[in-house]
């Protein structure tokens, strides 16, 4: 991730989108940690990738935050899944959701800044979590596994 605008200063409305992402990429870390005992042992590479992404976006995410003056929100004790996590195929749906997520918290972003760095981070945080997305649906069996333009709302 790059750091703000010259200046560190952010719009309100940019940092707002950028709080919404930093909340989706709490939740997302929440989520993989959650799935952990439904997943297969040939999933955990994938499984472990994906959480260190986020905590590395989360990470930055909060840095980028302070550094345009504000105070990152903080997670929440727990999240909500769409359906219970009992077992491997609503765990890849947990984390399917989770990316889809996360990625319109990105896609957010795009609409609310200006700041070339921020669409920066923006564009590739949408791509990886697209890319998750997809390789979690496609796992799971769901079809179709690739959506148009992802980051809209489903």
């Amino acid at each position: 991730m790059t750091t703000p605008s010259q200046s560190g200063v952010l719009p309100a409305e940019t940092v707002e989108a950028l709080q919404r992402a930093l909340a989706a990429e709490h939740a997302a870390i929440w989520v993989y940690g959650l799935v952990t005992a439904f997943l297969p042992g040939a999933q955990t590479a994938a499984m472990e990738q994906g959480r260190l992404a986020h905590t590395k976006r989360r990470d930055a995410t909060a840095k980028q935050l302070t550094g345009a003056g504000a105070t990152p929100k903080s997670s929440e004790a727990a999240y909500v899944t769409p359906q219970p996590v009992t077992n491997q195929s609503s765990a890849q749906a947990a984390l399917a959701v989770a990316e889809s997520d996360a990625g319109a918290a990105w896609r957010s972003v795009l609409e609310f800044t200006a700041d070339s760095a921020v669409r920066g981070t923006a564009v590739a945080a949408l791509t990886d979590c697209a890319v998750r997305a997809t390789k979690w649906r496609k796992a799971g069996g769901q079809t179709p596994s690739a959506v148009p333009l992802p980051g809209q709302p489903q």
